[in-house]
């Protein structure tokens, strides 16, 4: 067996853990989180809104099921969230050496090293996750034995423009014109738009789409500060201008705020889990939802022709909103999760709906 380093995580706040190393023996540094999914950490290590930070895993086993074969689908990876992993690090608990899943072409611990990924186990990740939700996020740093790295805050960068694709590319041939704009998008959003007679017109985030011929506007998740997409902020508000379907999820839900005029706000330890229960708003009507974010809309905020979508069941803060006589809504979670669950992957058919109410 391979010999395994000692590797030190250091927190912002001067605390200290010890573990062992697997994946790529180098430092890096970034913002620690944690998620408390059970399954799906293929998805999570390749979702774009996981930019630049350290992720925890808090289910104790991780790797028993190695890494997921690239399998092509409308060009995109079937079994990933991206093309490539964007977490900075990764810690675990207990790290499985062998794997066996029947769409596993390698270890976890080899695709890590593959993409120049440090990982870390033998590490309390319930102490560490403690910690976490009475402190908030904070920055931490992964240092292999030999190796040293300053601390790093990828909040203060604009984490989009390096997860945004760089030129336009088109999916599928449907019926209905969608104008996605790349924040960081998830292959599983592309899917959910595919099933549904589209022909997806994916562009940057910076990208000017005011002479673009569209039926509806597909705003997508992403990393970071929202308030450091500028120019997306801007060509949103111009859109707002037409009664062309919008719709916008995670980060898309905090463009679509701040470009109505709302503001947004970073979170204590954000939403990161595939159980988060939110609330239709103005109803019973309850959904467990997968969620990746670290800032959302602030709901004393919103201007008087908007109002709250969706709610979030545990500290109530803001899961999305819609506009009251327009067909805008967005939402903080990932109605079309994927790993997760997709209570909410209805509000693509009402999306498609819009577009077809306005004719």
């Amino acid at each position: 067996m391979e010999k395994r380093v000692k590797i030190k995580l250091t927190l912002e706040d001067g605390t200290e853990f010890f573990g062992e190393s697997f994946g790529s023996q180098v430092a890096k540094a970034g913002e620690v989180v944690f998620n408390t999914a059970m399954t799906g950490y293929p998805e999570s290590l390749t979702d774009p809104s996981y930019r630049g930070q350290i992720l925890c895993l808090t289910y104790p086993l991780v790797g028993n099921c190695g890494a997921p074969s690239k399998h092509e689908e409308n060009e995109i990876f079937k079994f990933y969230g991206s093309s490539s992993i964007h977490i900075a690090g990764l810690i675990v608990s207990d790290y499985s050496f062998e794997y066996s899943h029947w769409n596993a072409g390698e270890s976890l611990d080899s695709w890590l090293k593959r993409n120049n990924v440090p990982g870390v186990f033998g590490i309390d990740t319930r102490a560490l996750t403690k910690i976490i939700r009475e402190k908030g996020s904070m920055l931490g740093k992964l240092e292999p034995e030999g190796e040293t790295v300053e601390f790093y805050d990828p909040n203060k960068v604009n984490l989009v423009a390096e997860v945004s694709t760089s030129e336009k590319k088109i999916y599928g041939k449907g019926k209905f014109k969608i104008l996605l704009i790349d924040c960081g998008v998830k292959f599983s959003v592309i899917r959910e738009l595919l099933k549904r007679d589209t022909t997806i017109i994916r562009v940057p985030w910076d990208y000017d789409f005011s002479k673009e011929d569209y039926d509806g506007l597909f705003i997508s998740n992403g990393p970071g500060d929202p308030k450091m997409c500028g120019i997306t902020i801007e060509n949103i508000r111009k859109a707002f201008e037409s009664d062309r379907p919008i719709f916008g999820i995670c980060l898309g839900n905090q463009l679509m705020g701040l470009a109505s005029g709302a503001d947004t706000y970073k979170l204590k330890y954000g939403h990161r889990s595939h159980n988060q229960p939110v609330i239709l708003a103005g109803t019973n009507k309850a959904y467990i939802t997968s969620q990746n974010h670290g800032f959302t809309v602030d709901n004393k905020t919103l201007k008087t022709d908007w109002e709250p979508f969706f709610v979030n069941i545990n500290d109530n803060t803001n899961e999305g909103m819609r506009h009251k006589t327009k067909p805008f809504f967005s939402t903080q979670f990932h109605p079309g999760a994927s790993g997760g669950p997709t209570d909410t992957d209805y509000l693509f058919d009402q999306f498609i709906d819009n577009i077809i109410a306005r004719g």
